[in-house]
């Protein structure tokens, strides 16, 4: 394995140019039956978790809730599962909490309830979550999104966490916050935090059910908003390294000042300039994205780069987020979730800041239009070196069942294969597939759960039990998986990029706080292989600094590297 450096600050270009040159042309094979599919494993996992939901959901925050974690919360090397829950109005009123659950990952496949001995069973009303490592201790901290605002918990590095909001100055968020995300965006080697902030509701002014038009669906009562409600703005608070965060939002320029309703954000670098973007998915309303200007500063040109509406110039209902390199071609793109009678739409990334809604000529439109989505996300399922796409569903309205619309309150998740040509295609689901099954999802997270070279599935349900679906990969497919440290900030290594090359493709993946619809995926980055038994060239990219550079990677393995150390093969952490 040989290491190399470049000097000087990374540049994109270079990096993409030394990959071409390494992987030759990328041939676009079409690819074959999809085969590999899910097995639910909930029960043998001993998870036995369930978001509480009001049986009629006459308010709009009562549907909104539902995020899960995926973290190494005890650094052993293993991911463990954090579900969020929330009350109901009736609940609320009355005092009472909604519970959380933290399960640790026990190696053999079960998982242990350990919500009260870490100490986070009841944070808030809470909606989501994301991770990140605030002071860079070397642990991953946990951040809650709330109806009522965040509540940071400091990771203690004994199995417990501390709620240290209010030392971190964050009791001052008191909005309705959903889909948080950290990014380092001014490269101080610390993670700074977005909060997109969505309804501004309140518990002493409910709004009366069905009692206008914006709270009618096909002329069925339902609860009202968030159209017909006022909207709230965001928050950026900037890290300042001390355990301490202030908020910037205004300064930076992306406060908000519509008052869109904002349900997820992301950051990453959208343009390759080395500077962190900012994509936050309004629900109803125009999406933003934010360039980054270097001074600390962002541009708002969601419109100008072809994001902020549908290819008809339409606003939708943008609600779960998901970014990946689907063509691998070196460029991030997103898909966003909507509600029914909309579609998901793919804006592909075409460079320098320009994007194509392709969703009807990529093939995910038509199969999305009656449902309404949630968690999305880019993953490779069956270890192809390609990205698939995958979404649950499930309404906000109980109300449709009893309504004869054709409309159901349960709904199916959708599975897309990459073609690995631009295009996807539906899988097909048949009985006995647990996607099919009928669900009122929200959340979704992605990680190797097990430590076997494949990615498992997490859903959060509003009703019912969450889901755990293992993959099943074709076996004849290798994959590589690598865990990044930052040093000596930026511990997380948060938006640092991998470029694996192999098999004429030349993959890239990016560490990523939150994202989905209020969740958080597995930090380490998968790369299936296809039936490549070694990564020809490896380059990593940390933020703000000097890229590494292997060749010769062997295959089916787990990786863990320190910024401007050696690549260290382990069994499936070696973090220490």
């Amino acid at each position: 394995m040989v290491l190399r450096t470049m000097r000087g600050r990374p540049i994109r270009a270079l990096v993409v140019g030394v990959l071409a040159l390494a992987a030759g042309c990328v041939v676009a094979q079409k690819a074959g039956p999809f085969e590999p599919g899910f097995v639910d494993v909930t029960a043998s996992t001993g998870i036995k978790f369930a978001h509480l939901s009001s049986p009629d959901q006459r308010y709009i925050v009562e549907s909104m809730s539902g995020g899960v974690v995926l973290f190494d919360y005890d650094g052993d090397g293993w991911l463990d599962i954090y579900f969020t829950n929330a009350p109901s109005v009736s609940m609320a009123m009355a005092g009472k909490k909604a519970r959380g659950a933290l399960y640790r990952n026990n190696h053999d496949g079960t998982f242990t309830d350990t919500t009260d001995k870490a100490g986070i069973a009841t944070p808030c009303w809470a909606m989501g979550a994301a991770v990140a490592d605030v002071t860079n201790s070397g642990r991953q901290d946990l951040l809650v999104s709330c109806f009522g605002g965040v509540v940071l918990y400091r990771n203690n590095g004994d199995g417990t966490f501390t709620d240290v909001t209010a030392k971190a100055g964050l009791a001052q968020d008191s909005g309705w916050a959903t889909g948080v995300t950290f990014g380092d965006y001014d490269g101080d080697g610390f993670p700074d935090l977005f909060v997109p902030h969505y309804v501004d509701f309140h518990l002493d002014d409910l709004p009366k059910f069905g009692s206008a038009k914006t709270c009618q669906y096909h002329e069925v009562a339902v609860q009202c908003g968030p159209r017909g409600l006022k909207g709230s703005g965001d928050a950026l608070y900037h890290n300042n390294g001390d355990g301490t965060f202030t908020e910037v939002a205004a300064q930076a320029g992306v406060d908000d000042k519509q008052h869109y309703f904002g349900l997820g954000a992301v950051w990453t670098d959208f343009d390759n300039d080395g500077k962190l973007d900012l994509f936050v998915a309004n629900d109803g309303e125009s999406n933003y994205l934010y360039r980054n200007q270097g001074d600390g500063t962002f541009k708002e040109v969601g419109a100008d780069a072809g994001v902020a509406f549908s290819e008809d110039g339409v606003e939708q209902a943008n609600m779960g987020l998901a970014v990946g390199d689907f063509e691998n071609k070196g460029r991030m793109s997103v898909a966003i979730s909507h509600f029914s009678d909309e579609y998901m739409t793919l804006y592909r990334n075409d460079g320098a800041m320009n994007f194509t809604d392709v969703s009807h000529s990529a093939g995910v439109a038509r199969a999305t239009v009656p449902y309404v989505g949630w968690g999305d996300a880019f993953l490779d399922l069956d270890n192809s070196g390609w990205l698939d796409l995958m979404l649950v569903n499930g309404h906000v309205y109980p109300q449709v069942d009893s309504a004869k619309l054709g409309i159901h309150y349960r709904e199916p998740a959708v599975l897309f294969r990459n073609q690995h040509n631009g295009k996807f295609e539906e899988a097909k689901m048949g009985a006995g597939d647990p996607l099919a099954v009928p669900q009122v999802s929200r959340g979704l997270a992605v990680g190797d759960l097990f430590n076997r070279g494949a990615l498992d599935v997490v859903i959060e349900n509003l009703l019912g039990e969450p889901e755990v679906l293992s993959s099943r990969p074709n076996p004849a497919h290798h994959w590589v998986s690598v865990e990044l440290e930052g040093a000596p900030k930026n511990r997380m290594a948060l938006n640092a990029r991998v470029h694996v090359s192999s098999g004429g493709v030349t993959q890239m993946g990016e560490v990523r706080s939150g994202g989905s619809y209020l969740s958080q995926s597995d930090l380490r980055l998968h790369f299936g292989l296809g039936g490549a038994k070694e990564i020809e060239t490896m380059v990593v990219e940390w933020p703000g600094a000097t890229p590494q550079t292997f060749h010769h990677v062997a295959a089916d393995g787990f990786y863990h590297l320190k910024q401007g150390g050696e690549l260290i093969r382990g069994n499936a952490s070696t973090r220490k």
